[in-house]
C-alpha cells in the first residue's frame, strides 16, 4: 500500500535545509518519500493535484531519530510497550526509535529472540522501529545472523545491567564479539561503567540521600570503562559507540581516541544536559539513572563537548518501569528516566540559551543518530529520495509537562511540572500525519533495518 494517495506539499517560511532555515516546500510523492525540495517560483507552479499545507512560520525539519529507547516488550510490557512508547515518540516529533536489546524477555541476543521482538512490535507502532542486538557471554556465534536479520548494531554492559537475563561481558567476550563483527559494517555500543575494586558506600551512608547514590557510581567507573573501550577498539576495524556518557572526566579520552583516528562515537542524554545533582531532592527516585546525573559544572562541560564535536548525539535512554520499582531508596530503586516524549523540548530549552541553532538540534537529535544506526540513506535529513519523516514545531512556544499529556505508560518523570520551550504541532511519517495537536492517527509505523551502505 502506498504511503500517500496524492502528492503533498509541506511549506513554511522556516524549513531546515542543508544551508539553514529557508522559505521552502517539501514535496512528498505517492510512496511517502521526498520527491523534491521546492523554493522560489517552484512553490507557486504546482500541479492542481498537489495537496498543500502552508505552515506559516512553524519550523519544518527532519523527524527525530532516538537511537536509545527501552520498550521492554515482550516480557516486561507492564513497564512499557510498543503502543505507548511509540505514541510518546510521535507526540515528541520522533519518527524512528531504535529499541534496546534488554529489559524485554527474551532479550535480543539471538536471531530467534529478535524474531520474537519483531513479531511483538508489528501492528502496534505509531513510528518506525529498528532494533539493537545484544552481546552477552557466549553468544558471539549469533551476531552475524542478527546482522543479516537487520539489527542496527549491538550493545553490551561492562558492569551488571540490572536484569539477570542480560549479564555483563568480560574483556574476552568483547574481543570475541569484535572479531565476529569485523567486515560486517555493524557497530558495538558499550554501557561504559566498570565496577571498582573498593567499597564506594558504607553502612553509615544514608541511602535516601542523592549524594550517597553519586558516591556509589563515581566518574572513575566511566573513566575505567572508556579507557578499556578505546584501547580495545583500536585493535579492530569495527565501529564503536559509547552510550549515555555522563562524566566529563572521560572527555579527554574520547577526544584523544578520535584524534588518533579511532572509529568511535559517543552520545549523552537529555537528563545529563538538563538536570543537575545540586537540585535533586533526597528520596526522589524519579531522578535515579545509571550513570547518574552529576553536578552543574559537569553539565556545562557536556554542553561544551557537544559544541566541540567530542559528543556526537543526544538521545533519551528512555528507561521506564512500574511505579513500585521506583519506591525504596537510591541504592535499591530501579535506575531509569522516562523522557522519550520531551527530548526535543528539553534539548531546545537549554540549547537556545547556549547559542545552539535549530540546525544543531537536527544534527544531534536526527542526522547523527540516523548515521550511527545505518539509516542515513532513508532518515535524518530533508533530501530527495529519503523518507518524508518530518517534525513541525514552534520553537518560540512554551508548554508545561503535565501528567494528562504524558503518553508513555507510567507518568513517573523528573520533568513533571517543568516549563519547556518548543511545542510539537505535527509529526509526519512517510508523508502522513501521525500526530497533530494532541491527536493520533492509527498505528502505521514500520520495522526498519540499516541500509546496505553505512
Amino acid at each position: 500500500m502506498p504511503a500517500t494517495s496524492v502528492r503533498k506539499l509541506y511549506r513554511s517560511r522556516r524549513v531546515l535545509l542543508e544551508d539553514g532555515l529557508q522559505e521552502a516546500g517539501v514535496l512528498v510523492g505517492e510512496e511517502g518519500r521526498i520527491d523534491r525540495i521546492l523554493r522560489g517560483e517552484e512553490l507557486r507552479a504546482l500541479d492542481d493535484g498537489t495537496e498543500v499545507l502552508d505552515l506559516g512560520r512553524l519550523v519544518i525539519m527532519p523527524g527525530l531519530v532516538d537511537s536509545h529507547v527501552h520498550v521492554n516488550e515482550p516480557g516486561r510490557t507492564e513497564w512499557e510497550g510498543y503502543w505507548s512508547a511509540t505514541r510518546a515518540a510521535a507526540a515528541g516529533g520522533v519518527t524512528t526509535i531504535v529499541d534496546m536489546p534488554l529489559n524485554s524477555i527474551p532479550p535480543t541476543t539471538t536471531k530467534k529472540n529478535l524474531d520474537t521482538k519483531m513479531i511483538s512490535a508489528k501492528g502496534k507502532a505509531h513510528v518506525d522501529v529498528a532494533f539493537w542486538g545484544g552481546v552477552v557471554p557466549g553468544n558471539h556465534g549469533e551476531l552475524k545472523a542478527m546482522v543479516q536479520a537487520g539489527v542496527v548494531g549491538f550493545k553490551c554492559f561492562l558492569c551488571p545491567s540490572g536484569v539477570d537475563e542480560f549479564p555483563e561481558v568480560t574483556k574476552r567476550d568483547v574481543e570475541a564479539a569484535l572479531q565476529e563483527l569485523e567486515g560486517t559494517g555493524s557497530v558495538l555500543a558499550f554501557h561504559a561503567e566498570c565496577e571498582l575494586d573498593k567499597d564506594l558506600v558504607t553502612e553509615t551512608d544514608n541511602p535516601n540521600e542523592y549524594q550517597t547514590f553519586l558516591r556509589s557510581r563515581p566518574p572513575d567507573m566511566e573513566v575505567a570503562a572508556i579507557q578499556f573501550i578505546t584501547q580495545t577498539c583500536s585493535k579492530y576495524s569495527v565501529r564503536c559507540h559509547i552510550v549515555h556518557l555522563s562524566a566529563a572526566e572521560t572527555l579527554p579520552l574520547v577526544r584523544a581516541a578520535k584524534s588518533s583516528g579511532a572509529n568511535l562515537t559517543a552520545e549523552t542524554c537529555y537528563h545529563y544536559l538538563t538536570l543537575n545533582a545540586e537540585a535533586i531532592p533526597d528520596s526522589a527516585m524519579q531522578y535515579k539513572c545509571c550513570p547518574p546525573v552529576r553536578g552543574l559544572q559537569n553539565r556545562d562541560r557536556l554542553w561544551a563537548a557537544l559544541a566541540s564535536g567530542e559528543l556526537d548525539m543526544v538521545v533519551s535512554d528512555h528507561s521506564p518501569c512500574t511505579p513500585d520499582l521506583k519506591r525504596g531508596h537510591f541504592l535499591s530503586a530501579w535506575g531509569g528516566i522516562s523522557s522519550l516524549q520531551f527530548g526535543l523540548a528539553l534539548f531546545w530549552t537549554e540549547a537556545r540559551k547556549r547559542g545552539f541553532s535549530i540546525a544543531d538540534v537536527s544534527r544531534f537529535l536526527s542526522h547523527n543518530p540516523a548515521r550511527l544506526c545505518g539509516l542515513k540513506g532513508v532518515k535524518g535529513q530533508l533530501k530527495e529520495g529519503l523518507d518524508a519523516d518530518l517534525v513541525v514545531w514552534d520553537p518560540d512556544s512554551t508548554f508545561r509537562v503535565e501528567a494528562d499529556n504524558i503518553q508513555h505508560k507510567h507518568k513517573i518523570t523528573p520533568y513533571l511540572g517543568m516549563q519547556l520551550d518548543g511545542r510539537v504541532v505535527y509529526t509526519i511519517l512517510r508523508g502522513r500525519t501521525i500526530f497533530h495537536d494532541g491527536k493520533f492517527a492509527p498505528a502505521m509505523g514500520q520495522l526498519v533495518r540499516p541500509c546496505t551502505s553505512r
